[in-house]
């Protein structure tokens, strides 16, 4: 379609000497609010005598002006016929909104923080709900909220993964991140953004140095091998020769607990769970409650697992192990704010459900006791909503040993 040809006033309008009034127009015109005047300037003198020629004035307007773009309207038109959206649409481009821009970016924004409170890691995992807050607050990276949705996504990925079985960085990286191993380099925004999570969630500061940034890694189950990874197991009978359940049954039948490493744990062989009471397994976060038990029933001790606080690599595969066996497994671990962050993240992790936690256990191990230190930072606990709110109400944290005799009571139990 070819365009009309130009009004006999319209080459006016083109002057180089407007240039100045077109271009103003447009930055205007294109915020999306109502338009009624526009002021421009410092003018020249040849600026000054082309908008005084436009709007017909009898004098030249101020080094600073202001037009009406009412009285712009008639003078263009007189013109060109045209309005002056059209003029300004012809000389110097398409108009915009932005204030429409400014409205779709808040909301774009706005979905992309209320997913990230939404995402299933976030939500298994409440010590995470800090760091997310935390990404709110830095705001959207260059800007841009599909890189930013990006680059949650990956870091939520990882998350998703850990801890890891004492696997190398690249390793875990070529896994979850499409094939890259060198995604979680130390130095990368990604590896930053991990970490910030991973000291979030094991409540610890945020890694400066190198040392400290492998230190963190290695508490997620990041490592060079599968020896250092260990899990403390009593009362463990399996059935079946190959090395795991040979070692464990020889150390419960001795009395004795066993440290099972992740070599053992990713290489079990012939490994079954014997029908009846044994596939009922307790798990415990402090050692003392694994001492206790093996030190109380021998060689007769219920199959009894300890996760040493945060659970590791092996402690991970070793629940994995025994609930794919056929194993149900119960957990308990200290009722405060970091036994709780624990106890989400293995129940997100594992089979494992609580055994103990709710919050009428906690308010009678409270009566019981009377006293008790701080429960410290309280996060959610997403299998009972209530727990954490009688924890701040009691100011008073009920860790493990303090409700010894009554999980030893369980396990007694256990044994029929």
């Amino acid at each position: 379609m070819t365009r009309a040809e130009p009004a006999p006033g319209e080459s006016s309008l083109r002057r180089p000497e407007l240039s100045f009034l077109w271009q103003a127009l447009h930055r205007r015109l294109s915020s999306g609010r109502t338009v009624t005047r526009v002021r421009v300037g410092p003018l020249d003198e040849a600026q000054r005598e082309a908008l005084a020629d436009l709007l017909g004035l009898e004098r030249f307007p101020g080094v600073d002006a202001s037009v009406a773009l009412a009285r712009l309207e008639t003078a263009v038109s007189e013109l060109s016929g045209r309005s002056v959206r059209e003029t300004v649409t012809e000389l110097v481009g398409p108009l915009g909104d932005r204030a429409a821009q400014r409205s779709r970016e808040g909301e774009d924004r706005a979905e992309l923080w209320a997913w990230l409170d939404a995402h299933a890691t976030v939500r298994a995992r409440p010590a995470l709900a800090g760091w997310a807050g935390a990404c709110r607050s830095t705001g959207l990276i260059e800007g841009s909220v599909e890189r930013t949705r990006a680059l949650l996504g990956d870091a939520l990925t990882v998350l998703a993964v850990l801890p890891a079985e004492a696997e190398p960085l690249p390793v875990i990286a070529a896994r979850a991140l499409r094939g890259d191993p060198h995604a979680l380099d130390d130095g990368t925004r990604l590896s930053a953004l991990v970490l910030r999570a991973l000291a979030a969630l094991y409540e610890t500061a945020v890694p400066e140095s190198a040392a400290d940034r492998r230190a963190l890694w290695a508490r997620a189950g990041v490592a060079d091998d599968d020896l250092s990874s260990t899990v403390l197991v009593g009362g463990l009978c399996p059935v079946g020769a190959g090395a795991l359940a040979r070692v464990t049954r020889a150390c419960a039948e001795a009395g004795q607990a066993a440290s099972v490493t992740l070599a053992q744990l990713r290489a079990p062989g012939d490994f079954a769970l014997p029908p009846g009471s044994a596939a009922l397994v307790h798990v415990v976060e402090n050692p003392s409650i694994l001492a206790l038990a093996v030190r109380r029933f021998g060689r007769d001790c219920p199959p009894l697992v300890c996760t040493s606080g945060w659970p590791n690599g092996a402690a991970v595969a070793l629940l994995r192990l025994l609930a794919e066996r056929g194993a149900a497994l119960r957990y308990h671990g200290d009722l405060d704010g970091e036994g709780v962050r624990i106890a989400a993240h293995l129940f997100d992790r594992t089979a494992a459900r609580p055994w103990r936690m709710a919050v009428g256990d906690y308010r009678a191990a409270v009566a019981r006791a009377g006293h008790g230190p701080p429960p410290g930072r309280l996060t959610e606990a997403p299998w009972d909503p209530v727990l954490t709110s009688a924890m701040a109400e009691h100011g008073i944290a009920v860790v493990e040993e303090m409700v010894a005799d009554v999980l030893l009571t369980d396990l007694a139990e256990a044994l029929g």
